[in-house]
């Protein structure tokens, strides 16, 4: 079975880390406190914010105060850039059975899936992370 939206958990702590570190630009903030912020695993936080340092949207600081804040972009970072450098590119989801038994002329939702697809994606492309604060 397929999904409306799929946002992995680990998407979903990219996005919130995210945001956290916009929140104390210029800050170095070590993988422990995110975590901790966030209620979850160290290890599981620490592989996240690797991809987003591989995606170039963090930079790791070593030493003591060392942990991670945004890269050069800062808060213009949108969160489809988050979303994508840890689950790929956002597919937009036409048939909640895969593959459309209906063959594809007439679905039972008519056109929500197509309008929650295209509405998601704007979201995430027009939302950047100067935009939100962390709660």
């Amino acid at each position: 079975m397929s999904s409306v939206i799929k946002i992995s958990e680990a998407a979903s702590l990219g996005l919130h880390a995210m945001v956290l570190l916009a929140d104390e630009p210029g800050k170095a903030v070590s993988t422990h406190e995110i975590a901790g912020r966030l209620g979850v695993s160290e290890t599981h936080m620490s592989k996240v914010l690797q991809r987003l340092a591989r995606a170039g949207l963090v930079v790791s600081v070593r030493g003591p105060g060392g942990g991670f804040t945004l890269a050069e972009k800062n808060g213009d970072t949108t969160l489809l850039e988050v979303y994508e450098s840890i689950d790929g590119p956002l597919s937009d989801s036409t048939c909640l059975l895969g593959t459309p038994v209906c063959g594809g002329e007439r679905c039972i939702l008519g056109g929500l899936l197509e309008v929650t697809n295209r509405e998601v994606r704007e979201y995430l492309e027009n939302t950047t992370l100067s935009e939100l604060k962390c709660v």
